[in-house]
């Protein structure tokens, strides 16, 4: 939906929220009048209905006002003596229209000062769980989420069954763009295969101030552009696209800002002509081949734990029988297996030729070797021929939503002849820093800004096994509250939360003796 047909939207709601209530208004002492005026009649309606005003700020939070409808439905009937379960039921089951009957066909009485507090303790556990999943809610979409690392694309920096928080405010928080969901779900029913949103009505995209813009090396949690409903058909078997809010959680590291020019070059990233410095913390693997001398014996399950060798343990080479294939090794390990007693040669693999799947599917890089391409800034034109256009396809039609169409050597863009095209946001480059075990850009290009999650800042549990049997699961205590981000290599904090726990504990318990003792 366009900014035009949500204002539409909004007008005709008003229009249906006049014509339902403004006897209700009257019969609590307002003008009929009040009952038509955006926004007011919602701070009118908190004051007829006794609740406090800052509650009409939850009537436009997506998501959050989904909760807050039946709320309102049910206080208002309340307030004017209905109170019923059967009146309740009626108001929720008709999405707030039985309001309407009573508006037209009943004697109402404004009760001014109704008691507030729950009939029953069942009506008290609803108030309460609502409450929770409203704060809840408000937290997870706009502070902070949590997240699991599902796969081994950034080994050393993220293992998989890092727990995380991550940060909405730190890039601006992105306001829900799909209205219609359940709150706290992603794109799935917990323990069902079914949709938890409707893709109608859509708001347009729109993200809060932030703390800071992306940086390169930054690790970034986006929803995946590529991504598509492949759970999800509908009857005649086609697929079906997500919302961009609804597409699957990735997590990578930034290694390309709007307005780069990036290559890669025998694995290593040049930006601008110049090598990308990574982090300290980052440590980048590549696929090896150990050369061994056949005779030596190794303990190589030794060898990978000592070397805490996580993903791609390795496998020998059927063909040779005397080369070990290892799919993920940093380059210092790599330098402790030339020195391995029976390891005759330690050689990095570097893709040669033309790879298939390498984005923008030219048939023309590979994995290792890529490149130069421009990250497209926002406002920034391009030339745009059939040499071009390749790399600049999906985001015109996808990401940007504009008419494309190709006859011969002719570009048409919207049914105008196109030689040009100016961006119209952001793009970034995602990239795992196990380079050959990491679906990334190199095969599904830009990163939208609009696409843009989070900041991941925290790990506050950390689990190894976690793809496996619980019986195998083990706590990396060494990971537990360690932050994602700073300089040198990771440190947890937990010890010094242990500590404050206590603390606070220890205090309470002398306060309330202290407490009791002066009573």
């Amino acid at each position: 939906m366009t900014q035009f047909h949500w204002f539409v939207f909004f007008l005709a709601v008003q229009v249906i929220h006049f014509l339902g209530t403004w006897k209700l208004y009257e019969s609590a002492g307002r003008k009929r009048w009040e009952a038509a005026i955006p926004v007011y009649n919602a701070i009118v309606l908190m004051k007829i209905i006794g609740r406090p005003t800052w509650w009409t700020l939850l009537l436009f939070i997506p998501i959050i006002n989904l909760i807050m409808f039946p709320v309102i439905w049910v206080e208002t009937i309340r307030s004017f003596g209905k109170k019923t379960k059967l009146d309740t039921i009626l108001v929720i089951a008709t999405l707030g229209f039985y309001i309407y009957y009573l508006n037209y066909t009943q004697t109402l009485n404004h009760e001014s000062d109704r008691s507030l507090s729950p009939d029953h303790k069942a009506a008290d556990t609803v108030s309460s769980l609502l409450f929770a999943i409203i704060v809840a809610t408000i937290v997870h979409t706009y502070f902070i989420q949590p997240y699991t690392i599902p796969t081994s694309s950034l080994e050393k920096s993220l293992l998989v069954g890092d727990f995380l928080f991550v940060s909405k405010m730190n890039y601006g928080a992105r306001v829900p763009m799909t209205t219609v969901a359940m709150p706290m779900v992603h794109d799935t029913i917990p323990l069902t295969k079914k949709k938890s949103y409707l893709t109608w009505p859509q708001l347009p995209y729109f993200r809060l101030p932030g703390i800071q813009n992306i940086k390169r090396c930054d690790i970034v949690v986006f929803n995946w552009p590529a991504d598509t409903v492949y759970k999800f058909r509908d009857r005649s078997g086609q697929r079906v696209d997500k919302p961009i809010d609804k597409k699957s959680n990735y997590v990578k590291r930034c290694v390309g800002i709007p307005g780069d020019s990036l290559s890669i070059k025998d694995g290593l990233v040049y930006i601008n002509g110049k090598e990308l410095i990574l982090p300290e913390r980052a440590k980048p693997q590549y696929s090896y081949n150990v050369v061994l001398d056949g005779k030596t014996p190794i303990d190589f399950e030794y060898l990978f734990k000592d070397m805490d060798i996580t993903d791609g343990a390795g496998f020998l080479n059927q063909q040779t029988k005397d080369t070990l294939f290892i799919s993920a090794l940093t380059a210092a390990n790599a330098e402790r297996f030339k020195n391995v007693p029976g390891v005759k040669a330690v050689d990095r693999i570097i893709s040669k030729g033309v790879e298939d799947g390498i984005f923008p599917h030219i048939n023309k890089w590979n994995r290792d070797n890529f490149g130069p391409i421009y990250i497209p800034q926002k406002g920034k034109t391009v030339a745009l021929n059939l040499q071009t256009l390749p790399f600049y396809k999906t985001i015109i039609t996808d990401y940007e939503n504009n008419d494309l169409k190709v006859n011969g050597n002719e570009i048409r863009i919207n049914g105008k002849v196109a030689t040009t095209y100016t961006f119209g946001q952001d793009y970034y480059w995602m990239m795992g820093d196990n380079r050959h075990n990491s679906e990334d850009s190199r095969y599904w290009g830009y990163v939208p800004e609009n696409h843009i999650v989070g900041k991941p800042i925290f790990i506050w549990m950390s689990i190894d096994g976690i793809n496996g049997p619980k019986s195998g699961w083990k706590i990396r205590w060494d990971r537990v509250f360690t932050t994602v981000d700073g300089e040198g290599q990771p440190q947890s904090y937990f010890k010094y939360f242990l500590i404050a726990l206590a603390a606070f504990f220890v205090g309470e318990y002398f306060w309330k003796k202290r407490k009791a003792k002066n009573a």
